[in-house]
């Protein structure tokens, strides 16, 4: 077996009871008060490991009791682990589960301060719990290399660990071959449960196989996961910043094996083949939690699968952070002040409403009102909120769900979407009574979310007196911040955004992305809103109720100093947030 501790600081073990050992430097270097440990030492039955019972002791931080441990031992004493300090060895050799559970972490010698010396050996083992030695000897046996110790805190060995284990390469293309040559009867024993993506290690191919795809989606900032068979294979598609892209190509064989691994995932029925199905479950990624919606329909060459990836430690933006203009800003949070009336979101699936309506919300959340909300999905918790989930099947509509939350003395209500004219109504005569509510509609602008609600069949009195705001959005992605570059105007380029060239100046530069790997070489990275916020006027209010056109409404608003969609990409565009192509792709020209 080698060698897991310097001959040195074991003899100084031997010869040195640790207890005076510890005063001794805690008096020469100051790192802990002495009073308070030699009371603790008073205390010390013995019954705990000493570094456990230091690490338990309030008067000491772990940063201090580690400190003091890794000089009395003559270890070193690292604040913080590079990523690439830890060898691929260490990755592939140790399960992440291990590494976790007892919170420890392999970096090369090299990273090691250079007075420690014993450059011989191969790999530093960080340790949390600096006396519990059994561990370097288990991580030299399972990586094969000479190990000496060092100690770090949870904290920092933790945030290693899951930067190390996310910069593995996936494998995927390996292990689909590797399911090629088993026995796919086995597949019932091969699709149990699975907890952590990074866990990898003596996992059946199955599990490996999935696990890759959905790891990569995340490496790569993807929003779904698609599961495509055609005959002759299975075709793997990430959406990323709202585009779609082919990543790779398995056996069509595989596809029942995969398919049904992400139902058992999802908890759906891995025997029914021929009616879709449903599913949600949560999966890790190291500290990271994942929520996974799940969706499978079968199709004629067999079952498609796709997966929405909600990472929950991203987090919920804030108002500030959806990428709206200082006087949009300021028009939104006087509209978020009212006591009463409807807003609506507008704009197609996968253009950001929900986010928006989350930020609004997270805005407006204090103890002093009562937020309800009715959606279907929920898509994130939201602290301090009552959120109820739709039930179609169950009789819980959005009308249903409603009206008995009208029974609960609510301040702010937010409706998931607006589907029927008895929903809409609803919203309307609730927001009359003295309620702020927030809804969506599936429109391409904000004028034509008044035409919608007439056609729907609401009373135009009724929209004229309760609607105070509609705002249309879609997301544009940005220029990637690593690999941006400056390029001349197209006067070509202005014009199809309806700008002038002269307007402009010819000093104007447009920012592109030359693609990297950053951006999955596509020259964007991340996504940022585009907006369209129509106030309700005293003017429009008479519009509504003349059932004037969706453009007449339109052209007043733009009279009254409402931007476009169009003229707010523009004004991104000329910003370098985004490009002419972005916007151009997801919004319509102004015709009023």
């Amino acid at each position: 077996m080698r060698s897991s501790q310097p001959t040195q600081t074991t003899t100084v073990q031997r010869t040195t009871p640790m207890k005076d050992l510890l005063l001794r430097v805690a008096r020469q270097t100051g790192l802990a008060d002495i009073q308070k440990l030699s009371q603790f030492f008073e205390q010390y039955d013995g019954t705990q490991r000493l570094d456990e019972a230091l690490l338990n002791c309030p008067h000491f931080t772990e940063d201090v009791t580690l400190r003091l441990l890794a000089a009395a031992l003559g270890w070193p004493y690292l604040s913080e682990i590079p990523p690439e300090a830890v060898p691929k060895e260490f990755v592939e050799s140790v399960p992440a589960t291990y590494a976790q559970h007892h919170f420890l972490i392999g970096v090369r010698t090299e990273a090691l301060p250079s007075d420690y010396g014993d450059s011989d050996r191969q790999l530093a083992v960080v340790l949390s719990k600096p006396l519990d030695v059994a561990l370097l000897d288990n991580i030299a046996k399972m990586t094969g290399l000479s190990v000496r110790p060092a100690v770090a805190t949870r904290a920092v060995i933790t945030a290693a660990i899951d930067m190390a284990y996310e910069q593995r390469s996936t494998v995927i293309e390996e292990v689909a071959e590797e399911l090629d040559g088993q026995n796919l009867d086995q597949l019932v024993e091969e699709v149990g449960a699975s907890d952590d993506l990074l866990d990898v290690v003596n996992r059946p191919p199955v599990i490996r196989l999935v696990n890759d795809i959905l790891f990569r989606a995340l490496q790569l900032r993807a929003s779904d996961v698609h599961v495509h068979p055609y005959e002759n294979k299975v075709q793997i598609r990430y959406r990323i910043d709202g585009i779609l892209y082919d990543v790779l190509s398995l056996n069509r064989n595989i596809l029942p094996l995969v398919v049904s691994r992400i139902k058992v995932m999802a908890g759906m029925d891995i025997a029914e083949r021929r009616l879709p199905q449903d599913g949600r479950c949560s999966v890790r990624l190291g500290q990271r939690e994942v929520d996974l919606r799940v969706s499978t329909v079968p199709t004629s060459y067999g079952e498609r699968a796709v997966l929405r990836l909600l990472d929950k430690s991203t987090g919920l933006l804030k108002l500030e952070e959806l990428g709206l203009w200082e006087d949009d800003l300021k028009t939104l949070d006087s509209l978020l002040e009212r006591s009463h009336g409807v807003i609506f979101v507008t704009g197609p699936t996968g253009s950001g409403k929900s986010t928006s309506l989350y930020a609004y919300l997270s805005r407006l959340n204090c103890s002093e009102k009562n937020i309800i909300t009715i959606e279907d999905p929920i898509e994130y918790q939201l602290e301090g909120i009552s959120q109820i989930q739709v039930a179609t099947k169950k009789g819980m509509t959005f009308a249903t769900a409603l009206r008995h939350v009208l029974r609960q003395d609510p301040d702010v209500i937010m409706v998931g979407e607006v589907r029927d004219v008895e929903t809409a109504r609803m919203a309307i005569q609730s927001s009359l009574t003295g309620h702020l509510v927030f809804s969506t509609l599936h429109t391409n602008d904000a004028a034509g979310a008044v035409t919608r609600l007439l056609d729907l069949g609401v009373e135009p009195y009724l929209v004229s007196s309760s609607l105070i705001a509609v705002i249309a959005q879609r997301l544009v992605r940005k220029v990637c911040e690593y690999c941006r570059t400056e390029v001349e105007v197209n006067p070509r380029d202005l014009q199809a955004l309806g700008m002038d060239p002269r307007q402009v100046g010819k000093d104007a530069r447009f920012s592109i992305g030359k693609g990297c790997e950053k951006c999955f070489h596509t020259g964007y990275r991340g996504r940022t809103g585009i907006y369209e916020v129509m106030l309700i006027t005293e003017k429009i209010q008479d519009l509504i109720y003349r059932r004037e056109s969706a453009g007449k409404i339109k052209k007043y608003a733009l009279e009254a100093g409402m931007k476009t969609l169009r003229m707010d990409g523009a004004r991104k565009v000329l910003a370098g947030i985004t490009t002419v192509a972005e916007v151009l792709r997801v919004s319509q020209a102004d015709v009023v």
